[in-house]
């Protein structure tokens, strides 16, 4: 099914079904609910596949800047008032969480507290704007499902989110150290909102880029100012930038199948794909497999890839798909984000960088 990316956002679902996988031992497998969550060690937990899309018209704007009265560097946390009602989507309770202890779940489920503080910045402006927007979209188009909540803690459709509890058993015996990281980058920059013509923007952000980043326009089919390729040279070191699966022709034509029932394959599985079209960033626009043209997010999709930005060769046995990346590929990479606060950029300079055209605004 396809689901509107205005409403929602994607977790990075692992297929249950086994593909021999070369991967390095950084790359790690955890549960979580019913899915199966890919994590790196070094920060990237949720944001492989973070789907948000814009509302209304967008217009010219600036590049993102600090607002005409300088925001304090660290604004107290008291500023963060009022609360969203969050739907556990496992027991169905909704809970009033407060923004500030939202904010630290949200950025604790979606980057971990290892990385870079002013890194950490940049996402807790991301999540807090991300969660200002679904909040007004949901509340001028109600979603029974919520039950009357702002949105839900379901990674399937909203933003990643863990409660204390959740951090406690995630951190362990670290715990301490970084929930009050966690805390720090939400007192630092909570009060903080990425606008376009006044309003929140669609901040999409995933977990490596293929190099540059690619358009939301691409990806999504609407074209938006602040969403556009810009470079993330970092992302070609990432120790996971490069995976390659193996998958059986069987499997492969299965999968397909599934999709459409009507798609048909030559007998020599050499000759089922043709060569692909790509967008400059390197997603895959579109590739020929069997009698089908298809797209390469809906490829990705269905075959569980970490990105659409592959290439495929087929050995005289099984076919490898090479992945570029990880995740949708739009917006703010987390990785790069973590590189630039490495060399000493600030979490505005790093948000500028990755959502152009967009502005630094203090929370209403």
């Amino acid at each position: 099914m396809d689901i509107p990316f205005y409403k929602f956002t994607f977790p990075s679902i692992i297929p249950l079904f086994a593909y021999n996988v070369k991967q390095k031992p950084n790359f790690i497998l955890f549960l979580r609910g019913d899915f199966l969550y890919a994590r790196f060690r070094i920060f990237i937990i949720h944001a492989a596949v973070m789907l948000v899309l814009p509302a209304g018209l967008i217009l010219h704007g600036q590049q993102p800047v600090l607002p005409e009265e300088p925001m304090p560097l660290q604004p107290p946390a008291a500023e963060l008032s009022g609360s969203y009602r969050v739907l556990n989507h496992m027991t169905g309770t909704v809970s009033e969480v407060p923004v500030r202890d939202y904010l630290i779940g949200a950025v604790g489920a979606e980057m971990s507290a290892s990385c870079e503080p002013e890194a950490l910045r940049a996402q807790v402006v991301a999540c807090h704007t991300y969660a200002e927007r679904i909040k007004a979209q949901n509340a001028a188009e109600p979603d029974s499902s919520l039950c009357g909540a702002d949105f839900s803690d379901d990674s399937s459709r909203y933003q990643a989110f863990f409660t204390e509890d959740d951090l406690r058993r995630f951190y362990g015996e670290d715990f301490d150290l970084y929930y009050a990281k966690l805390a720090d980058a939400v007192d630092a920059a909570g009060s903080l909102l990425l606008c376009y013509e006044g309003e929140p923007i669609a901040a999409a952000f995933h977990a490596i880029s293929s190099g540059e980043t690619e358009s939301a326009e691409t990806v999504w089919g609407n074209a938006l100012p602040y969403l556009v390729p810009v470079e993330s040279n970092a992302d070609r070191s990432a120790p996971d930038y490069e995976e390659t699966v193996s998958i059986p022709p069987d499997t492969l034509q299965k999968a397909l199948c599934a999709q459409d029932p009507a798609c048909s394959f030559p007998p020599d599985p050499a000759q089922w794909f043709t060569a692909p079209e790509c967008s400059p960033s390197g997603t895959v626009l579109q590739i020929g497999c069997g009698s089908f043209t298809w797209s390469g997010q809906l490829l990705r999709a269905v075959l569980g890839l970490r990105s659409a930005c592959f290439t495929v060769q087929y050995d005289g046995t099984q076919f490898l798909f090479t992945t570029h990346g990880f995740g949708h590929n739009v917006g703010m990479s987390q990785y790069g984000a973590n590189a630039m606060a490495q060399e000493g950029c600030g979490f505005a300079e790093i948000l500028a960088h990755y959502y152009p055209e967009t502005v630094l605004t203090p929370v209403k």
